[in-house]
C-alpha cells in the first residue's frame, strides 16, 4: 500500500532525512523507532503532505503523494494524528469528529463511521456535547484518533499516541490501534514506548540521525542489539 523510496526531507536548508525507504501493507502495523531528534515526526509530516521540501517517492496505492497538492493528500486515503493531539478545544466532541469527515467519500458515510468510532471509544459517546478542552489528556487522544478515522483512511499515521498518558489509558489506546488494524487500515506508528509498540506491531524500522539503520519483524527488532542500545537503553 504505502511505498516510501529514497526519501530526503528538509527543514529549510537543513536536511532531516536521508535516503529513507519503508513500506506499510494493508492491515499492517509498522513502527518507526528512534531516539529524540532522529527524524520520526519529519517522516510522518512528509508522508501526510505537511512537509513539502522532499525528494524521492511517497506512493500510496500507486499514487505519488509527493506530487499531490497538500490539501488533497487526505482524499487519497491518508489521515494523521499529530503529536500533541491538536483537537479543537472550544468545539464539542461531536463537532470535532464531524470535522474529520470532510472528505467527499467520508461525508456520505459519516453516520456509519461515527457509530464505529463511538463503539471504539465509548467515552466519546458519553461526552458528545462536551467541549474538547474539558476532556482529559487520554480522552483528547481518543478524540484525535476518532477524528482521523472519520475520514475513512486506508493509512493512519500516529505520532506519539501515548505521550503523557496514564498506563491504563495507554492500554485503551493501543487496544484501539489493534482494532483499527483488524478493520483493514494500515498503521504507521511512531511511539516513544518501544516495548509497547513492538507488542502490537508486525514490523518496524529503526531511524537514527535521519537514516534507516535496521528493519525487521517485531520479534527481530526486540532482540536487535542496536535497538536495545539506542532506543531501549539496554
Amino acid at each position: 500500500m504505502l511505498e516510501v523510496r529514497t526519501l530526503d526531507a528538509f527543514h529549510g536548508h537543513a536536511q532531516a532525512l536521508w535516503d529513507v525507504s519503508l513500506d506499510v501493507g494493508d492491515a499492517e502495523i509498522v513502527s518507526v523507532m528512534g531516539p529524540n531528534g532522529a527524524g520520526k515526526s519529519t517522516l510522518v509530516m512528509a508522508i501526510a503532505g505537511l512537509l513539502r521540501s522532499v525528494r524521492g517517492q511517497i506512493a500510496l496505492n500507486g499514487v505519488d503523494l509527493a506530487e499531490v497538492p497538500a490539501p488533497q493528500v487526505c482524499s487519497h486515503g491518508v489521515a494523521i494524528v499529530p503529536e500533541g493531539r491538536r483537537v479543537f478545544a472550544q468545539m464539542s466532541v461531536r463537532d470535532n469528529l464531524l470535522l474529520g469527515a470532510h472528505r467527499r467519500g467520508a461525508r456520505a458515510e459519516h453516520a456509519q463511521t461515527l457509530a464505529r468510532v463511538e463503539a471504539l471509544f465509548p467515552r466519546l459517546a458519553d461526552r458528545t456535547h462536551q467541549l474538547a478542552v474539558t476532556l482529559s489528556g487520554g480522552e483528547q487522544q481518543m478524540l484525535a484518533i476518532g477524528r482521523a478515522l472519520m475520514a475513512r483512511p486506508r493509512l493512519l499515521l500516529l505520532d506519539e499516541p501515548s505521550l503523557g498518558l496514564a498506563p491504563v489509558v495507554m492500554d485503551e489506546v493501543f487496544d484501539a490501534i489493534t482494532t483499527i488494524r483488524a478493520d483493514g487500515v494500515g498503521v504507521l506508528l511512531v511511539e516513544q514506548d518501544v516495548e509497547r509498540a513492538l507488542d502490537i506491531s508486525d514490523r518496524g524500522y529503526l531511524l537514527i540521525e535521519g537514516r534507516i539503520v535496521t528493519a525487521g519483524t517485531a520479534a527481530q527488532l526486540r532482540g536487535n542489539a542496536e535497538v536495545r542500545s539506542s532506543v531501549l537503553g539496554l
